[in-house]
């Protein structure tokens, strides 16, 4: 079976219920998320052999009851380094309408922000491994999960390991002295498999495009474009696949996506998805998918409509995680959105 390793922060989410703002109620949801982490369970929900690293706290009760949701979906926790004092925490607030979703961070001096060069060993980690997967998010977070992001890509080049990456620009994060054009063009050179949408584009790798994301409409044929430069730029790149997200409002997302090779330009059907439960986490079932479907099937016709469909799938449910099996995202890719009852 093919062996799947993520790298990256998990956090507590804290949510109000429903729509409300933050504070408006004493109450919240508490549930784990991040990046990486929502890449390994999806990719456990379809069977596969994943294996998680991240630091956390040790004698942390929050921290065991993360490492114990993430292990009971099926991933691999062994690696999971527990040091440091404390666990990272995000605020999240749904939107409404014309009003947005926010996200609210509390995570400077995390566990995983302490990290240093040789606090992994990467060699035991990526043994036997096919796949590494990380986002723009972890080098990030300080100029330690930087070091380490590199040191682990070194390891995966050495060993012939395929790495993805979601390029994941966030402006609040990159406050350590670097900016994210200085780090994410040389990771950039490690990848094989790149996603991205246009803003990561041009905040990561300085590409622009000439595109609105708040007009409803998005043009594919400038993401062809956008595939060439990319290509041109990274040889090493295989891969470019971009979720394309209409923002209707906040609650319905027309949701779509492409994927383009050095020869070949795939674009998914399109799903109206109204009434949305949580978008957060849809890019991260997107990549999810699209590395199983690189992986398992034939087309990368097949290939983007399947992680599209998983995506698609991740806005109807709560909290970070996908928590679809892959048969319920053939059955959405073959055409059934009907929504019916199955008995």
């Amino acid at each position: 079976m093919s062996r799947f390793v993520t790298f990256g922060e998990v956090m507590l989410r804290l949510t109000p219920p429903g729509k409300d703002l933050i504070l408006q109620t004493p109450v919240f949801s508490a549930t784990p998320g991040g990046a990486e982490a929502n890449v390994a369970v999806s990719l456990a929900n379809y069977g596969e052999n994943v294996a998680y690293v991240t630091a956390l706290p040790p004698s942390n009760p929050i921290a065991e009851s993360i490492i114990s949701d993430i292990r009971k979906s099926g991933v691999d926790t062994r690696f999971i380094k527990r040091a440091g004092s404390r666990v990272g925490l995000y605020f999240t607030q749904t939107g409404s309408a014309m009003r947005p979703s926010k996200v609210i961070y509390d995570r400077a001096g995390s566990s995983i922000a302490d990290v240093r060069p040789g606090d992994f060993d990467w060699d035991s980690i990526l043994d036997g491994a096919q796949w590494f997967h990380v986002t723009g998010i972890t080098p990030a977070i300080a100029e330690g999960t930087a070091k380490v992001t590199f040191e682990a890509l070194e390891k995966c080049k050495e060993k012939g390991v395929t790495v993805s990456c979601d390029l994941n620009y966030r402006k609040k994060l990159w406050k350590w002295g670097k900016q994210a054009t200085e780090i994410m063009t040389e990771v950039a050179r490690y990848v094989d498999v790149m996603i991205a949408n246009e803003e990561d584009c041009q905040k990561c790798l300085g590409i622009d495009l000439d595109v609105d994301v708040t007009s409803g409409d998005l043009e594919v044929s400038k993401y062809r474009k956008l595939a060439s430069i990319v290509m041109e730029g990274y040889p090493n790149v295989k891969y470019l696949a971009v979720s394309l997200r209409e923002s209707i409002s906040a609650d319905h997302n027309n949701w779509s996506g492409v994927l383009a090779s050095r020869d070949c330009f795939f674009e998914s059907k399109k799903y109206p998805i109204t009434d949305i439960v949580d978008r957060i986490g849809g890019g991260d079932a997107f990549g999810a998918g699209l590395i199983y479907g690189l992986n398992h099937l034939d087309s990368g016709k097949d290939v983007i409509e399947f992680a599209v469909a998983a995506s698609a799938l991740k806005h109807t449910v709560y909290g970070d995680f996908n928590r679809f099996s892959k048969e319920e995202v053939f059955t959405l890719m073959e055409g059934d959105s009907s929504g019916r009852v199955q008995r």
